[in-house]
């Protein structure tokens, strides 16, 4: 009986780790800044800095009801800080439109591309499309704007998500917000 007890009890132990590794995500590699070139950093204080390593990461956080994320600010349109065109159809996006990349564990290889997405902050609501990804394996490149890796848990946003949301201009940058799938 006191076999069979530990052996039940062990069983238990390790489905319970593997579920709390499964849930987490942690960095897959590190990626080295270089030195972008003479005029080639479209958002200068967000560019990468030469020899500092960034971590990299090949999943997000799981996706809930309420997933937690930290909105940051994108610029969809041609010249825009989001470096080349959108990951979903290879196009630049007007920053009037509620859109958003997303951060690649997140993106799912494309399968949340045109799909809608709700944004909470402080009380008010938006849906967003998503059109891209906010790349967590590569940046320090021209196709990144010389702009580091994204963090695991982002979700960029154009402008019109930032104003939908009553966020004021003081405060665009960084958000704390939750999302769902729509």
């Amino acid at each position: 009986m006191k076999t069979i007890f530990l052996v039940l009890f062990s069983l238990l132990l390790i489905l319970f780790v593997s579920c709390i590794d499964a849930q987490s995500c942690n960095p897959s590699g590190k990626l080295r800044g270089k030195k972008p070139p003479r005029g080639q950093c479209v958002n200068d204080p967000d560019c990468c800095q030469p020899g500092k390593l960034y971590d990299t990461y090949t999943c997000s956080p799981p996706v809930t009801k309420q997933t937690k994320a930290i909105m940051t600010i994108n610029n969809f349109e041609k010249g825009g800080d989001g470096g080349g065109p959108s990951e979903c159809d290879n196009k630049y996006h007007s920053n009037e439109t509620p859109i958003v990349a997303l951060s690649t564990g997140w993106y799912n290889k494309g399968r949340r591309c045109f799909n809608y997405v709700n944004i909470h902050y402080k009380g008010k609501s938006v849906k967003a499309k998503v059109v891209d990804e906010c790349d967590t394996t590569m940046g320090c490149d021209d196709v990144h704007g010389y702009q580091p890796p994204c963090r695991n848990n982002i979700v960029d946003g154009s402008k019109a998500v930032w104003e939908a949301l009553g966020v004021p201009k003081s405060d665009w940058g960084e958000a704390d917000i939750t999302w769902s799938d729509a």
